[in-house]
């Protein structure tokens, strides 16, 4: 048995990804290697890499679940002329959830298919290299006295609002809630908290990161610059 073969057969079932790459690159360089032996270690190297993309998404998507902000229902459905139900718009959603996608390693993406109706696909991707989709078919919305072209317009807004939602989990809330706006207008404590921790873990100066933002305290961060905070100090992170 050579060497590379012996590597294959007595592989932990988890091993390390940078070993068995440099395994794989002394088993290239042998003239003498098998062909079967080293796709079977490629293939292990890349069920490991897989596995690995796999577990820094979810990391990454559970700390980023605090700093999604609930998104306020501006667009209003009305039949006969009457406000039925009330719903985010997808150009609000947008604004508000790319600085925190982008913080925390992410970017959302959507596929179109008209072949038979109307499919939208939405795609959220981690910079670890793993990514999970969610697809929607609909019909052209041809609510309100809409025109063809308004109508799948209308539809593909509506699938993207949906994907996305389903994908990062979002929530909404009435224009005309009060209560709420009052409250969101500043980070929620879990939010401080996690600025407070990433100033530690950067070594950063805390009076200086406030100074910048223009504020007193890190309660005092108005929830719109909360996107803004955090992308700082995740560019601190990974610059260590």
């Amino acid at each position: 048995m050579n060497a590379v073969a012996k590597v294959v057969e007595q592989a932990p079932p988890v091993a390390e990804g940078a070993t068995l790459l440099a395994v794989i690159s002394r088993a290239a360089s042998d003239q003498g290697t098998d062909v079967e032996k080293m796709e079977r270690l490629m293939a292990m190297y890349e069920r490991i890499e897989a596995k690995r993309a796999e577990a820094a998404y979810a990391s990454a998507l559970s700390d980023m679940q605090d700093a999604l902000p609930a998104i306020g229902e501006r667009g209003k459905a009305k039949v006969n002329g009457e406000v039925r139900y009330t719903f985010a718009l997808w150009e609000d959603i947008n604004t508000a959830i790319k600085p925190v996608l982008k913080a925390h390693g992410f970017a959302l993406s959507f596929r179109t298919d008209f072949t038979d109706g109307i499919s939208i696909t939405a795609v959220l991707s981690h910079r670890g290299g793993h990514s999970e989709r969610t697809t929607i078919k609909l019909p052209a919305d041809s609510s309100g006295s809409k025109n063809a072209v308004q109508a799948v317009a209308s539809s593909v807004s509506y699938g993207k609002r949906y994907t996305a939602g389903a994908l990062l989990n979002l929530t909404s809330h009435g224009e005309d809630d009060d209560a709420y706006r009052a409250a969101a207008d500043y980070i929620t404590e879990e939010q401080a908290v996690t600025l407070r921790d990433l100033l530690k873990a950067t070594g950063s100066n805390e009076a200086k990161f406030l100074e910048w933002l223009k504020v007193a305290s890190l309660s005092d961060i108005p929830a719109k610059r909360y996107g803004d905070a955090l992308a700082q100090l995740k560019r601190k992170e990974r610059a260590k």
